[in-house]
């Protein structure tokens, strides 16, 4: 049977604290308290504080523990410790334990950074932002390129998965959404409309705006919000079990296996679902028109055959096929930049989200311009 632990402790003449350790330190058995170790550190702090360990008959983690306990309250009392009594393996652990760098940003600077400061950073991280981004999108291109050329690698049967994914199963939301913006547009417009007798021009409004902008936008934000998170959760889930890696490591290209697929699926099912959601927004135009303002099916149709032309078609179309891609672009790039770890795949697919939004309203507004300018 082992012995029981022990700890003890005596003051020496030439002002230091030594502390016995004798028995066996066992987490099963019952552990000595250190208790009045401390309160001698607390009392009358000593100069230095030295063990004495030759009568120990074992000893495990528990140990260790209770030990860095001591020693904190030799560190917070400005005591030397001199672990030269203690044995080699339980030295090298106390060594060990205290050796860890502490985690980066853990506290808080006691010293505030200034405003200029603040802004200079912000403004260094924004301009790494942009160069990575348009790194990004030049690898993209260059693997566009390999495509075009035959020699971009990839899996056809993920390419037909992404052109389901991105196409059909995304119908419900797409429906949901569309309809309701249809909805709104005829109701805010008949509301204004009927104060000067127009109210046959809700067909006009809800036509050409779902046509020329929120069937491609609302299509593109729902998309962003769907499949451009996802996107960025696969490809994260994807770094952090070194899928990526794996694949780089065997001669695939990334940006040809992964990013290209995602890409073309995006681009080429936007327009059709733009298309969609333009019929259906109008559809959701036309049941505000004949419960309100009493028009007919056919004169609704009529009217706004007769407002919407080709060329707004045309618009919502172009608009819709470049905010896939930049859709997709957001969601592998924030995918890609993940980090080693369930945490950051989450905080991606948010990124993805928000940078997905941000471009298709920025090239929404660009598109917007140039349009205007070129008379389209």
């Amino acid at each position: 049977m082992a012995a029981a632990s022990g700890i003890s402790y005596e003051r020496r003449p030439d002002s230091s604290l030594l502390v016995r350790l004798t028995g066996a330190f066992r987490l099963a058995a019952h552990l000595p308290d250190i208790e009045g170790v401390r309160r001698a550190l607390i009392d009358a702090p000593p100069r230095r504080l030295v063990y004495e360990s030759s009568a120990i008959a074992d000893w495990d983690g528990s140990l260790v523990a209770r030990l860095l306990t001591l020693e904190q309250a030799c560190a917070a009392a400005q005591v030397e410790v001199d672990r030269a009594g203690l044995p080699d393996g339980l030295r090298r652990l106390l060594e060990l334990a205290q050796a860890v760098s502490e985690k980066e940003g853990a506290r808080r600077s006691e010293k505030q950074a200034s405003w200029l400061e603040r802004v200079g950073g912000a403004a260094t991280r924004s301009g790494a932002e942009i160069k990575t981004f348009f790194t990004f999108v030049g690898e993209a291109a260059l693997s566009v390129g390999r495509l075009v050329r035959g020699r971009a690698r990839f899996r056809r049967l993920d390419l037909a998965m992404l052109f389901e994914q991105c196409g059909w199963q995304a119908l419900p939301i797409v429906t949901l959404i569309s309809f309701l913006v249809g909805l709104i547009l005829a109701f805010v417009g008949a509301i204004q409309l009927e104060q000067f007798g127009a109210e046959l021009y809700v067909a006009n409004l809800v036509g050409i705006a779902m046509v020329r902008e929120m069937g491609a936008m609302m299509g593109a934000i729902v998309m962003a919000g769907r499949t451009g998170a996802a996107f960025a959760a696969q490809l994260g889930t994807m770094r952090v079990t070194q899928e990526i890696d794996a694949l780089t490591t065997l001669g695939f290209s990334s940006f040809d296996f992964l990013v290209l697929p995602r890409m073309l699926a995006l681009s080429l099912m936007m327009p059709l679902l733009t298309l969609y959601a333009d019929f259906v927004g109008i559809a959701g135009g036309a049941f505000v028109s004949v419960t309100m303002l009493d028009i007919g099916i056919a004169q609704y149709w009529d009217q706004t055959i007769g407002a919407v032309a080709l060329d707004d078609f045309m618009v919502g179309l172009v608009k819709s096929s470049v905010f896939g891609v930049l859709v997709a672009i957001a969601g592998c790039l924030r995918g890609t930049q993940c980090g080693n770890s369930s945490a950051a795949v989450g905080q991606a697919a948010t990124s993805a989200v928000v940078t997905g939004i941000v471009l298709v309203i920025l090239a929404d507004a660009i598109f917007t311009v140039l349009f205007n300018a070129i008379g389209v």
